[in-house]
């Protein structure tokens, strides 16, 4: 069983992108992230044709996370089961009409479905963009609604996976230049300790055991030749419980589909799974 997650920046913009991957690369479960669509908006059929059922959580203009599946989906649960999130004419949220309000309200940064007999979840955690300011006090409160969701809602013993763009790499390993981040989101220490606290209520990261060298990253800044310089981080992640973890067989980053036309500007990540 393989198990993908990617960050799409646009699931219509990049559609033939991720319908050339999937046959390409056969996960059977994609978790993706930033789909930017609203949900009667989401590209049901395409997936259909391919052989995947598509469960989608979105808002329109911003943000939005799906599921894609060919190993069946069963018990969806969006926004941590908080309720929905309302859209608004213009095709934002009611609480995001603007790219800069991430955190700060209901949005489409949650979804989980059982698939193939394990929960999955689809994450699209706030950029947080500066220390010091609200949209960062919304990255780490979601960061602690996501904990509790965990906390309250399943056991480290059940067959979970969380994947997606977390937006947070975890040691300096995962950036190309740690003093280029000091000062920085993504690599402080209260960003760090809240990624932390997932893996002591039981997830394991099940991508860095398989890849422990520097430079193996997932996302590139689309500006100044990043990606062919390598001048990376690893921000995407996936996290299992030990039961899924045991069963991972491999690892791995499709660095190639960050290249060519119209790329996202994040790398696919997927593991193989035993049984």
């Amino acid at each position: 069983m393989r198990i993908a997650t990617w960050n799409v920046n646009s699931l219509k913009a990049r559609l033939d992108r991720v319908e050339e991957w999937l046959m390409i690369a056969g996960p059977d479960v994609l978790l993706m992230q930033e789909t930017k669509l609203s949900d009667e908006a989401a590209p049901v059929m395409p997936f259909a044709m391919a052989g995947y059922e598509l469960a989608h959580h979105g808002q329109g203009r911003w943000n939005g996370v799906a599921i894609a599946s060919r190993v069946g989906i069963a018990d969806v649960v969006t926004n941590f089961g908080d309720g929905p999130v309302v859209a608004s004419a213009g095709g934002g949220s009611t609480t995001a009409d603007e790219p800069g309000a991430e955190g700060l309200g209901p949005e489409a940064r949650m979804i989980s479905a059982r698939c193939g007999g394990i929960r999955v979840v689809s994450i699209y955690a706030p950029n947080g963009r500066a220390l010091n300011t609200p949209f960062y006090d919304g990255k780490l409160a979601w960061y602690e609604r996501l904990s509790r969701w965990l906390e309250e809602t399943q056991h480290p013993a059940d067959q979970i996976l969380i994947g997606g763009d977390f937006n947070v790499a975890p040691d300096d390993l995962d950036v190309y230049d740690p003093q280029a981040y000091v000062g920085a989101t993504h690599v402080s220490a209260a960003e760090r300790a809240a990624l932390a606290r997932l893996r002591e209520w039981g997830l394991v990261d099940v991508v860095r055991p398989f890849h422990p060298e520097p430079g193996f990253y997932t996302w590139w800044d689309y500006r100044a030749g990043n990606f062919h310089k390598n001048l990376g981080m690893r921000i995407d992640h996936l996290y299992a419980s030990r039961s899924v973890a045991e069963r991972v067989t491999a690892a791995e980053r499709d660095r190639d589909a960050r290249k060519g036309k119209l790329p996202s500007d994040h790398a696919p990540l997927y593991v193989d799974l035993a049984g």
